[in-house]
């Protein structure tokens, strides 16, 4: 590798120390009862409300429409994504350190495998909450289901629902941004040089 791309690689590896102390994801909910919204943020290990009410409100509603109570503690992902967060820094440090181009393209490879399994995953728990409802609960409507948009903003009933990444979450993409710069300069520099001749 060369000095810069060990550059980039370090870098981009001591930009992820930033996700412990930034939210990765915000989810909010607006409606006519709540016209400041309700925000909940998902952290590298815990999740939170924007105030000290947010969470419980959203459990409030979510109560009543039949989705299961957001636990923090009762979510796995939650603590082992601080491993993972830590196996990737000290991954990329240690590439860095390296220079072997090999560990550069795993760094980045996976990077991207675990982004997208963490992507899937939230997917699949956003789906369980929202389809997964209490036959028992007080609103009942057949054939409707409460799962906010994996990214972006969704209208369900009077509230809608926006879903997008936070201040540590663009970190980790700009992170990986990084380490794919890294990447195509070392494809670019272990290209052969290509050498004219010209004809006498």
């Amino acid at each position: 590798m060369s000095i810069f791309s060990r550059g980039l690689l370090a870098l981009a590896s001591l930009l992820l120390v930033l996700t412990y102390f930034f939210p990765l994801w915000r989810i909010q909910l607006i409606a006519p009862q709540y016209p400041e919204g309700l925000r909940m943020f998902i952290w590298v290990n815990r999740i939170t409300g924007g105030t000290e009410f947010d969470l419980y409100n959203i459990n409030l509603l979510n109560h009543y429409i039949g989705m299961k109570h957001i636990d923090p503690n009762a979510i796995p992902e939650l603590k082992v994504l601080p491993f993972i967060m830590a196996f990737l820094i000290a991954f990329g440090l240690i590439s860095a350190l390296l220079g072997k181009r090999v560990l550069l393209y795993a760094w980045v490879g996976t990077f991207v495998i675990l982004a997208l399994v963490g992507l899937a995953d939230f997917y699949k728990w956003e789906y369980d909450y929202g389809h997964n409802l209490d036959p028992s609960a007080p609103i009942k409507i057949p054939g409707l289901a409460y799962q906010p948009p994996l990214i972006g903003t969704k209208q369900l009933l009077n509230m809608t629902a926006s879903s997008f990444p936070d201040i540590g979450g663009y970190i980790a993409i700009a992170s990986l941004l990084l380490g794919i710069v890294a990447v195509a300069l070392e494809i670019k520099l272990s290209k052969p040089a290509k050498v004219e001749v010209k004809s006498a």
